[in-house]
């Protein structure tokens, strides 16, 4: 283990923000620097699932903005 390893912010804000990098620097980093790695894997991690749940989110809303919208509008 690397004593110089701190892990830190700014590889998971990295990792976040750019959730390939962040898996690549996870990959890269697990065996010699496991703290690092930690910090950019998790935001990774963090990133993809936020995504994905801001896209169910916004299906489930667009759904519901139709089917009121089909309630309230005649069809002509």
């Amino acid at each position: 283990m690397n004593e110089n390893d701190k892990g830190g912010f700014l590889w998971g804000l990295l990792g976040f923000c750019i959730p390939i990098v962040g898996l690549i620097l996870f990959l890269v980093w697990k065996g010699t620097k496991p703290n690092s790695a930690k910090a950019a894997g998790i935001g990774a991690l963090v990133s993809v699932v936020l995504g994905v749940l801001f896209y169910i989110i916004a299906a489930v809303a667009g759904i519901g903005i139709a089917a009121s919208a089909a309630m309230i509008l005649p069809v002509l």
